[in-house]
């Protein structure tokens, strides 16, 4: 970790490595907020929109806090961070923010229809040089590139949560998506000091579509009586050694995410292996949603995260 979180050295060199100067973002929810520290702690100025009032402005103050921690534990200089959070300007439109832009980046609503209003909405703005990404985790990249007026520069830029630590951006080509728009892609991803892997347009990409399974089978596994919230995370950490459990991290992630993903997946693959396990849509309706909402498989209101079941 410490090795990625050093990695920004001379901002000239990321900016020329890339061939970008500015990356607007728009959406500064956990994922948005998260990718454009990662963009300004790599050396571009950063245009940052949300359409909640308020929001961009609230993750530009996480980002700064984020940034003086990681000065405190020596990952980089208190200088260091102070330039990041000043490539950052917060917009108040999409037109703003997307003005003088050379790649956008859209991390809005895992939402199919949330993000293709995004993207007309946005398209009488463009830059007429400008590469698209959207962040999606699941969703179709050719049906999203399909409504602006350019699919061959759109691609799936896909980073990992949370952005400023995980190494990966899972890149993904639409049909249409061409191959100097893909090249673009990966060097500005190598220049954040990320690694990236290539999928295909189908739900889910790679990542998601054996993660996310994985997580569902074990809501399965806890509403059919198996094991408890406790048992499942425990046997899955000692017994297969991962860092977290796969309720633990569903949690982490968003049972709503997690819960739309799963429904693309059994949407556009038509196998009832990919159902959705009826608690995890449960817990969506009664807005435990994990982590951020303070509820979903462990209660977070105390010091100590507890199971709720």
């Amino acid at each position: 970790m410490l090795a990625v979180e050093c990695f920004f050295g001379d901002a000239e060199t990321n900016r020329v490595m890339s061939g970008f100067q500015t990356v607007a973002i728009i959406g500064a929810g956990q994922m948005g907020a998260g990718i454009a520290q990662t963009v300004a702690t790599g050396g571009y100025a950063v245009r940052l929109y949300d359409n909640a009032e308020g929001r961009a402005t609230l993750a530009l103050g996480e980002a700064a806090a984020s940034l003086a921690r990681r000065a405190a534990r020596g990952l980089i200089t208190e200088d260091e961070g102070q330039k990041a959070v000043a490539r950052i300007t917060v917009c108040g439109s999409l037109a703003e923010v997307v003005a003088g832009a050379d790649f956008v980046i859209e991390a809005a609503s895992e939402d199919e229809a949330v993000k293709k209003q995004v993207w007309s909405e946005v398209q009488p703005y463009l830059e007429p040089h400008a590469l698209l990404a959207t962040n999606t985790s699941s969703i179709s990249i050719t049906r999203l590139a399909s409504v602006t007026d350019r699919p061959d520069r759109f691609i799936g830029f896909h980073f990992m949560k949370p952005a400023t630590v995980m190494r990966l951006v899972e890149v993904v080509r639409g049909i249409a998506t061409s191959a100097a728009t893909y090249d673009a892609a990966v060097s500005f991803a190598e220049s954040l000091g990320k690694e990236t892997t290539v999928s295909e347009d189908f739900p889910a990409f790679i990542v998601n579509r054996i993660l996310v399974p994985m997580m569902n089978e074990a809501i399965y596994t806890l509403y059919e009586g198996v094991g408890t919230v406790t048992s499942i995370d425990k046997a899955m950490k000692l017994g297969a050694n991962h860092p977290m459990g796969p309720l633990e991290l569903a949690d982490f992630m968003g049972l709503d995410v997690a819960l739309a993903i799963m429904n693309v997946l059994h949407e556009g693959l038509a196998d009832s292996k990919y159902r959705p396990c009826p608690l995890l849509v449960k817990y969506v309706e009664a807005g435990w949603l994990g982590r951020k909402s303070g509820r979903g498989f462990y209660d977070y209101s105390g010091e100590t995260p507890v199971p709720t079941r």
